[in-house]
């Protein structure tokens, strides 16, 4: 979506006044359109029901906590990448916020030019996202509407975050993503939190949609190429 201007059209939910205000005036004269919602309940509604370029979302909300509003979107199948403000600093708290399906994590009180940047980089993100709501490599194919993978009409299960590493994959297909890609698009990271993740989730993809899509580049990352195998052989 693109708002006259080349910036973004943002839901801010938040249910400090003096804060929204603040976030708003900024980022509108930054070129965005923000509209605000001061609850989580409310905020819940707007999000679901129209169209956004990018959520900016308290924690602490009355009515819905941000995690719960999260999560109820993530469950519909609503992915508007996510960008959660919160007093909440800690690496559990940042962790909680990610794995409920949020896109970045901005501890307050923060300083302006680093949720702009922020912003930036989300929107950025989601920009390079094709519009196309199947996505290919083979005989695998996945629905983004349906939520739902097969291969040569197969379906597979896959939990949440396999799901996302996998479009991910499927997105740049051909292309060799760094640990690093994976790291920040799939899982919101923005450092290296030096654990196995990304290599615990790839083992599993492999396991279930087969070793032969998903390849690794040695020294670089992994790659999704189409082989002539035929699933389960």
């Amino acid at each position: 979506m693109n708002y006259p201007g080349g910036g973004m059209r943002i839901l801010l939910i938040e249910d400090e006044p003096e804060t929204a205000a603040y976030i708003a005036a900024g980022l509108q004269e930054a070129g965005h359109e923000v509209v605000h919602a001061a609850d989580g309940r409310g905020g819940l509604l707007q999000a679901s029901s129209e169209s956004w370029d990018l959520l900016i979302v308290d924690r602490m909300l009355p009515g819905l906590d941000g995690l719960g509003l999260v999560r109820v979107l993530r469950g519909c199948g609503i992915a508007i990448p996510v960008l959660f403000l919160t007093t909440m600093g800690g690496v559990g708290d940042r962790v909680s916020g990610l794995r409920a399906g949020g896109d970045d994590y901005l501890v307050k009180p923060f300083a302006f030019s680093e949720l702009e940047a922020r912003v930036e980089a989300l929107g950025r993100r989601s920009s390079t996202l094709t519009t196309d709501t199947v996505l290919r490599a083979g005989d695998l194919e996945m629905d983004l509407l349906a939520r739902s993978v097969s291969r040569g009409g197969r379906v597979l299960e896959l939990q949440r975050q396999e799901f996302r590493l996998l479009e991910y994959l499927l997105r740049n297909t051909g292309q060799v993503v760094t640990r690093t890609m994976l790291l920040e698009n799939v899982w919101g990271y923005h450092f290296d939190p030096r654990t196995n993740v990304v290599e615990s989730h790839i083992s599993r993809l492999r396991e279930k949609i087969g070793g032969d899509l998903v390849h690794t580049v040695r020294g670089a990352g992994y790659c999704v190429r189409a082989s002539d195998t035929a699933f389960g052989a």
